[in-house]
């Protein structure tokens, strides 16, 4: 044993002497002879609720996992979902990924990853669950917020840099929920039944970047079936693409309960197995580890004949290269927690990705206030807390109320709830500070607040949706595309008497708000972590000119877009089966692609969001393939403008949408100031996916190059020819 130790220590200790990287596969030929195929079998499933046993004998370390992909999350007991009550695991809640997405700046996700990353690191884990790049299909969601939007382009722009900024501090990430994860209603039960060309051109493309691009070193199945298989072990998404056409060389890790068949976790493409037989959320037996598909099943298989150990070899090498990138990696720091650093990385992330949907009149940024009347329960309720695994025990969460209190302390802030979302509800042992009771009746709270309206020189009324069941949370689907707890009511009784009125949006899903012509000024501010209300006060009061952009389309109506019937949504039960059909009868037409083809007018269009300044395009010119197009801020304040995109070729064997984003700049600018934006345009921007030969295919003619702020704000355009 002594002989088998010191070879492994010296492997590593040579590999961190080295000046160049270590032989990684060099290392694992020498190391997996050397471990029993008990020890194998040990290796590719859980020993607890979060993590998977080394082999102690040849120094190999376990493998530790944490839900992300906001912030890192409190310890847990070892067979339960209970906290631990740890004193020293209170983390920095970074912005909500469709946050990060809305900044269109990929600086943001290299700041986002690198930051996490060290957290993750000082709590000792091995792999960060996350990020989540699945497309927001429609707006019931229950995990959209989770996501980074409804755009294959700017998903795997933005992914990119988080992946490699986390593994930059060797800790790996974990992509979910691959593939086709979209809703949350029959999560389980649910299978998917999508063409070719909409599953490569719409849903494949964000994981495909964080592999092939960002150098994924672990990727999480997701819970749902495509061709009648769970995902967790599918053939075609996990051995055909995955693995195959992408060469991913990472570990495949179950979603928590994702794994329901041995002979298919043992042949198709699943590595590491967790949470089996709980629902990846609340319940669930506790030590049944050795009873899990890839445990005694599978050992019992091979000892029978019934299995090879070929698969079983390519999972433990798999493994092995995941400890050698991260566990064991030469040099692996300690990293950081909770520090100045990290809040000022998620202050300014989420500065950058809030989004200025309106401001009609210049109502902000507030200035001259005497009196300002702060409305809603969202502007005191922690929204860190909640939501599924994403819910965080946080060191501190600044609230939109204290913030603005404390910004603007030369004026009287006085604040009035509005509505109630009833009881706080804790998940994981983890309750929100305050006392969420509430007394009065809701037409009293309204009435309250409009008496308290009508001396304020600005109203901000702070609401949308929250962490609750039924909202912006895993394991359910909102039920209406309308606010809850009555907010119409409020917000229309407040148009009536305040002629600044401003709503901030807190959510991570587009929203009704039929209100929308008599609210001057909407701000979007989605889940923005610790320093929320800082970074809310910030573009408030103009400390922070707003620079986000909307990554997913708001509908006035969801009547009016690509998802609207039964079968599309929630699917189709099976008769005599405990499945739901789901079928992506939309194809394509995802998103803005809908509404610009189908020529619909949004609310607030995928692209949009305001300045403070004014930004003024020039005419965009093209040779060859090479485009350019100056950019002014002819306003009076310092800003940033999300230059964006959009190809389209309106000639072409198959349909296309009307449009489609292959290209962004955010381009910073001083009042005065002019930049020259350029885009080189690939073939890739102007393929489309051809099933039939399973190739992308680039048909020669014309093509339009359209450059604007958002997808309905086109500012220029220009022909060529492939």
């Amino acid at each position: 044993m002594k002989k088998h130790l010191f070879l492994i220590a010296a492997l590593v200790l040579a590999a961190a002497c080295s000046q160049k990287a270590p032989d990684i596969e060099k290392q694992i030929d020498e190391i997996l002879p050397q471990i029993t195929l008990e020890e194998k079998i040990a290796m590719t499933h859980a020993q607890s609720k979060f993590s998977s046993p080394g082999v102690p004998r040849l120094g190999i370390p376990e493998i530790w996992c944490t839900d992300g992909p906001h912030g890192i999350r409190a310890e847990v007991l070892w067979d339960k979902w209970s906290q631990a009550r740890w004193t020293n695991d209170s983390c920095t809640a970074y912005p909500a990924l469709t946050c990060l997405a809305a900044s269109w700046n990929p600086e943001m996700s290299r700041l986002y990853g690198e930051s996490i990353a060290e957290e993750a690191l000082y709590r000792k884990k091995t792999v960060l669950l996350g990020p989540g790049v699945n497309i927001l299909r429609h707006p019931l969601g229950g995990r959209n917020f989770e996501y980074m939007g409804e755009d294959p382009f700017l998903s795997s722009t933005m992914v990119v840099p988080y992946v490699q900024g986390v593994q930059s501090k060797d800790v790996a990430v974990c992509v979910k929920h691959f593939a086709l994860n979209n809703d949350e209603i029959h999560r389980h039960t649910v299978n998917v039944n999508v063409d070719d060309r909409t599953l490569y051109e719409i849903y494949l493309p964000a994981f495909k970047a964080a592999v092939t691009e960002g150098g994924a070193w672990s990727i999480m199945g997701a819970y749902n079936l495509y061709n009648n298989q769970h995902l967790c072990h599918n053939e075609r998404i996990l051995m055909d693409i995955l693995k195959g056409e992408w060469g991913f060389d990472g570990v495949v890790i179950s979603d928590w309960g994702g794994c329901h068949d041995t002979d298919q976790a043992v042949h198709n493409g699943l590595d590491l197995e967790y949470g089996t037989w709980t629902d990846g959320l609340f319940t669930g037996p506790s030590n049944v580890y050795n009873e899990y598909h890839l445990a005694q099943p599978y050992l019992k298989g091979i000892k029978s004949g019934k299995y090879g150990t070929d698969e079983l070899d390519d999972k433990v090498r798999r493994l092995l290269r995941l400890q050698l990138r991260t566990n064991m990696a030469p040099g692996r720091g300690t990293g950081r927690f909770v520090c100045p650093d990290h809040s000022a990385a998620a202050r300014k992330i989420a500065g950058e990705g809030i989004v200025l949907l309106k401001n009609d009149g210049d109502v902000l940024p507030v200035k001259n206030a005497k009196k300002i009347l702060v409305v809603g329960e969202n502007a005191f309720k922690m929204l860190t807390v909640g939501g599924g695994s994403s819910s965080l025990k946080v060191k501190y969460e600044i609230s939109p109320l204290e913030a603005v209190r404390a910004r603007f302390s030369d004026a009287e802030v006085v604040f009035e709830r509005g509505y109630s979302s009833g009881a706080a509800q804790a998940q994981d042992g983890i309750s929100a500070k305050f006392d969420l009771a509430e007394n009065r009746t809701p037409e009293q709270m309204v009435a309250d607040a409009v008496a308290a309206a009508k001396d304020a020189d600005y109203v901000l009324v702070f609401g949308g949706l929250n962490k609750n069941k039924n909202q912006d949370s895993e394991g359910a689907d909102r039920l209406e595309y309308g606010l809850p707890y009555g907010q119409d009511a409020l917000v229309e009784a407040l148009a009536e008497v305040a002629s600044k009125l401003v709503f901030v949006n807190i959510s991570g899903n587009p929203v009704a708000m039929p209100w929308v012509d008599k609210v001057p000024a909407i701000v979007q501010g989605w889940y923005l972590g610790s320093e929320a209300g800082y970074a809310l006060a910030d573009v408030l009061s103009g400390d922070v000119n707003p620079s986000g952009k909307l990554p997913f389309t708001f509908p006035y109506d969801m009547s009016e877009g690509p998802v609207t019937s039964e079968e599309q949504y929630p699917g189709i039960s099976r008769e005599g089966e405990n499945i739901i059909d789901e079928y992506y009868t939309e194809g394509l037409l995802v998103g803005y692609r809908w509404y610009d083809t189908k020529k619909v007018k949004p609310m607030f269009a995928f692209g949009h969001g305001l300045s403070y300044t004014t930004f003024e395009y020039g005419e965009a010119s093209i040779r060859g393939r090479k485009l350019s197009v100056k950019i002014s801020n002819t306003g009076k304040v310092a800003g940033a403008e999300v230059v964006q995109l959009y190809i389209g070729d309106p000639e072409c064997s198959v349909e296309r949408p009307a449009k489609e984003l292959k290209g962004f700049k955010k381009v910073f600018l001083q009042p005065g100031e002019s930049k020259t934006v350029t885009f080189e345009i690939p073939d890739s921007a102007l393929s489309f996916f051809d099933a039939e030969q399973h190739k992308w295919v680039v048909e020669p003619g014309e093509f339009i190059a359209y450059i604007g702020s958002g997808s309905d704000d086109i500012r220029t355009s220009v022909k060529f020819k492939k």
